[in-house]
Parts: C-alpha cells; sequence; structure tokens
C-alpha cells in the first residue's frame, strides 16, 4: 500500500513525462485542467482575453519548467492552480498600478483591496470546482436556484438529513476562501499569494 503522503501516481508520471519533453504529456495536461486555469485567470481579471494570455502562460510554464512541480508538496491540481493565482495576481497588479497611474487617482490599499477581492473570489471557485459531485450539486442547488434542503433532497433524490449535511459541510468548505491557507485552496505553493 502506498504512502499516505506518496503524492499521487498520475502527478508523478505526468511531470516525468513532461521533463522527458512529451508533447503528448502536455496535451493531456491542458485537457485536464485548461478551464480550471481558464476559470482562475478570469475570476482574477474579469477579462476573457488576459484569462486567454494566463492560460497560455501557466502552460508554457509548466511546458518550459515541469521540474518546478515537486510531487512531495502536493496534487499537481493544486500546483497548477497556485501558478495560474501567483501569475494572474502579477498581471492584475501590473496592468491596475498602471491604470491608476495613468489616471493619477487611486492608492495602493486600493490596489491591494481588489487583489484581496479577485483572491477570495478565485478560491471560491477553486473550492466548489474541487469539491466532490454531491456537495457541489447541493449548493448549486441552493444557490442558483433558491432551493432549500427540503427541495434540495428532493431534486437529488436524497434524505433531507443528506442535503443538509452537504449543505452544511459546502457552505464550511466554502467558508475557508478568505483563509489563504485554507484547506481546499490552492496552497501558497512557490510563493503563488
Amino acid at each position: 500500500m502506498a504512502k499516505k503522503d506518496a503524492p499521487p501516481r498520475w502527478d508523478r508520471k505526468m511531470q516525468q513525462r513532461l521533463a522527458r519533453g512529451e508533447a503528448a504529456a502536455l496535451g493531456e495536461l491542458y485537457d485536464r485542467f485548461a478551464s480550471l486555469v481558464h476559470g482562475l485567470a478570469h475570476r482574477v481579471l474579469g477579462d476573457e482575453r488576459a484569462a486567454d494570455g494566463i492560460t497560455r502562460d501557466v502552460f508554457a510554464h509548466v511546458w518550459e519548467h515541469p521540474e518546478t512541480y515537486d510531487p512531495k508538496q502536493g496534487p499537481l491540481r493544486s500546483w497548477v492552480a497556485a501558478l495560474t493565482h501567483r501569475l494572474a495576481v502579477q498581471r492584475l497588479r501590473a496592468t491596475e498600478t498602471a491604470a491608476l497611474t495613468r489616471a493619477g487617482e487611486g492608492s495602493a490599499e486600493e490596489l491591494e483591496r481588489k487583489v484581496r477581492h479577485a483572491s477570495v473570489a478565485a478560491r471560491a471557485d477553486y473550492i466548489v470546482q474541487s469539491m466532490p459531485t454531491p456537495l457541489r450539486a447541493a449548493l448549486e442547488l441552493a444557490y442558483f436556484q433558491r432551493r432549500d434542503y427540503r427541495q434540495a433532497a428532493a431534486d437529488l433524490s436524497i434524505t433531507e438529513d443528506e442535503a443538509r449535511r452537504r449543505l452544511r459541510l459546502g457552505l464550511q468548505l466554502l467558508s475557508t476562501a478568505h483563509d489563504t491557507g485554507a484547506p481546499g485552496a490552492p496552497p501558497g505553493y512557490g510563493g503563488a499569494a
């Protein structure tokens, strides 16, 4: 049996394949994580073109520097999310600083408030995307369709107790979005704050 702290086999193999320069590995990685990367970048930047650029930058970095991923530090998915977050925040800071300088208004505090807000939103998106499908389905019913736990239970064909449990757990996980060191949030892997 594998050690508890051993990285997932797929993550280790993917890193090895990327290090060997296998283009097919990059395609597989892109297929698996492109929507995560683009969604997080878009959430931070609020701009489709900028998110496209960050998506390209993330996968270019992974292709050019696969050795920067350390499987012992956590899952590849978390590392890719943290890299995305770091690059998107850098772009947001650069863009906002340039805009504030051109306009001659605003402040460093306003910029940091925008960055914090975007970071919390991106972490919340990451947490929801990372949730098991049953939790995510219950939250989506409650939030987007305004269903209470009874209606969610009926829609999901589960007991009311199970619906309450799923909603409670999902909300507890989401509440960690404000905590930069929260479980389920992209970690500060490689300085990705």
